[in-house]
């Protein structure tokens, strides 16, 4: 081997090197060389209920590709919480059961935008009645009421703002339940340094950080959605992503103690579920009567995440976005009795409208 030849392969190694050193925290993912048993589960073990789904376009959007995608995850029945209201259910309702009867089941939606104004409860409550009368089993609410919805005077529209009360007070007596997104992840309010464990969704995703008092402390809003729930014990609520306390499910356990009409869906929290499998598996086995499956995004791909995590007892397996959980997932190994409650029961018996003779007993 001649000299230039060599100094051609150090200097090749010597750039490697320092590309390599160079790499960002974004970049940096390696492969894991640990060697375990373990399998991706890509169908559940029992037909499931998703109660947290979004097809935004029903009223016209060709669903055979749903459905397809549906019966390869033993996917049975989607709670639709885009369903929209007046016309547009309508149309969604008459799409889903014209084509597929039995497969979706819509919750309506409401627009907060203005409350307060001269009619705007009456008008809202004749609709929401009107929605459920038209086939609509439970009302969706997003999490732009606290963040973004105004009042009629231009205010912050507080979740617990008692001009609402008539709207969660009619769900309750229409016996239909409550979905309810409020705020997002507490690290979104905090500092955006290097002690956030956030700090890499917040760089990949920017628009997600908040100041501490955008548009008001993280705490504050968080409160005001409690405070909902415990002045209207009649109404059934299903707290979304398990209301941002899966990293602390002592807290959660507190919260349900406290507020016997409220339940919690698992909706992109299952990372915060696979980093702590003995306690989740505890807290799953005491609330198993309270806990609800949930996806969220449509993405088929990834629910063999959450079925892993629910159904197996294998070691350090990877989570299906980097961003969102640098860190490896475990399985829960949760009995049959409590997997079958999670999947189907417990919404069965808190979502009116779904045919329980499509799952076993």
């Amino acid at each position: 081997m001649n000299l230039s030849y060599r100094f051609l392969l150090v200097a090749l190694s010597f750039s490697s090197l320092l590309v390599a050193q160079d790499l960002t925290f974004e970049e940096y993912n390696p492969k894991s060389t640990l060697v375990v048993p373990g399998k991706v589960i890509n169908r559940a073990k029992f037909p499931f209920i998703d109660v947290h789904g979004h097809q935004y376009q029903m009223a016209t959007q060709d669903l055979e590709p749903v459905i397809t995608a549906m019966d390869s995850l033993n996917l049975q029945v989607m709670v639709n919480l885009s369903g929209r209201t007046g016309k547009d259910l309508v149309k969604a309702l008459d799409n889903a059961n014209a084509n597929y009867p039995g497969r979706f089941v819509l919750f309506c939606n409401i627009n907060f935008e203005g409350a307060g104004a001269e009619g705007w409860i009456e008008e809202k409550v004749a609709q929401l009645r009107a929605d459920v009368k038209a086939g609509a089993v439970g009302l969706k609410v997003y999490k732009s009421l606290g963040l973004r919805n105004k009042d009629a005077d231009g205010n912050r529209l507080a979740i617990d703002d008692p001009r609402l009360n008539p709207i969660w007070k009619t769900c309750g007596e229409l016996g239909i339940p409550v979905l309810i997104h409020a705020g997002d992840p507490k690290p979104f309010w905090d500092e955006f340094d290097a002690d956030n464990e956030r700090w890499l969704e917040l760089k990949t995703h920017s628009r997600r950080k908040r100041s501490p008092t955008d548009p008001a402390p993280w705490e504050q809003i968080i409160l005001e959605q409690h405070n909902m729930f415990k002045r209207h014990p009649n109404t059934t609520f299903i707290h979304a992503h398990m209301g941002w306390f899966a990293n602390d499910l002592g807290k959660l356990g507190t919260l349900l103690d406290e507020m016997p009409n409220m339940n919690v869906g698992i909706g992109a929290i299952i990372a915060e579920l696979g980093r702590q499998p003995r306690f989740a598996k505890a807290f799953f086995e005491k609330y198993q009567d309270r806990i609800l499956f949930g996806k969220d995004s449509w993405k088929p791909e990834e629910f063999p995440t959450y079925f892993r995590v629910l159904e197996s007892d294998d070691e350090y397996f990877p989570y299906h976005k980097k961003y969102h959980a640098f860190w490896a997932m475990y399985g829960l190994d949760l009995s049959d009795e409590v997997l079958k409650k999670v999947y189907y029961k417990n919404a069965l018996r808190i979502v009116p409208g779904i045919d329980a003779s499509k799952f076993p007993e």
